[in-house]
């Protein structure tokens, strides 16, 4: 992992509330590896909001504002309300 994703890898674990420090480093580690840069970006401009607003647009109890409905966003509610989503193989 290059020294930009463990920054943020390292920024997402924490976060400052033990629940976002679960959501966002969870989600950091999983995926960090194959965000585009431009993806990397939006999840930076996510870890600058504070954490009750985060919290809140990440668990569904509040719609997230239109300048932070992003690719990694819309990842984001999916891992955190859904849990990572593995790829199964048809037998």
């Amino acid at each position: 992992m290059d020294v930009d994703r463990k920054r943020l890898l390292f920024r997402a674990r924490h976060m400052g509330t033990n629940e976002n420090d679960i959501f966002f480093g969870e989600f950091a580690a999983a995926t960090l590896p194959e965000l585009t840069t431009d993806q990397l970006r939006q999840f930076e401009t996510l870890l600058d909001v504070n954490d009750p607003d985060l919290f809140l647009w990440v668990t569904g109890a509040k719609p997230v504002p239109a300048a932070y409905q992003s690719d990694v966003m819309r990842m984001l509610r999916a891992f955190t309300l859904h849990g990572p989503q593995k790829e199964t193989k048809d037998k």
